[in-house]
């Protein structure tokens, strides 16, 4: 594994957690709304005999359980993240590592920030990739 593609699994891991909130808002929601009863005459043995909004309830509760523990995993990474990026010694390029893989900004935010060109960030990034050393057992998603 790459310097690169290591620090770049915290922006992966947030946006998974960000897809998965989004999916049980809108389970959520679903569960809300609570559907009419059948009528039928006839008995069906494969019928759910449990409300539809409950399995949706236990699926929302699944998935809060999911994105609990992702979002521990997503602590833990993003904590040795920051200690391999306090390893290196170039404050600047230190700067760029944080902005861009702890805190998800795009070139032109860094470069604001630091008071540099979105060109000049890149180069600082491209050689703080060199200077980073990676854990020995570094978390993988």
């Amino acid at each position: 594994m790459t310097p690169k593609e290591y620090l770049k699994q915290a922006y992966r891991l947030d946006q998974k957690i960000n897809s998965d909130i989004a999916e049980a808002t809108k389970l959520r929601s679903m569960a809300s709304c609570v559907g009419s009863p059948g009528f039928e005459e006839h008995y069906n043995p494969n019928r759910l005999t449990e409300a539809s909004f409950t399995i949706r309830l236990e699926r929302v509760w699944e998935l809060e359980q999911k994105i609990n523990a992702e979002i521990d995993r997503l602590v833990d990474l993003k904590e040795q993240i920051r200690t391999v990026i306090d390893r290196v010694e170039n404050p600047d390029e230190q700067m760029v590592l944080r902005y861009r893989y702890i805190h998800n900004w795009t070139w032109e935010r860094i470069g604001n920030v630091l008071h540099a060109d979105a060109r000049t960030v890149r180069r600082w990034h491209g050689k703080a990739l060199l200077h980073v050393i990676l854990p020995e057992n570094p978390i993988k998603i």
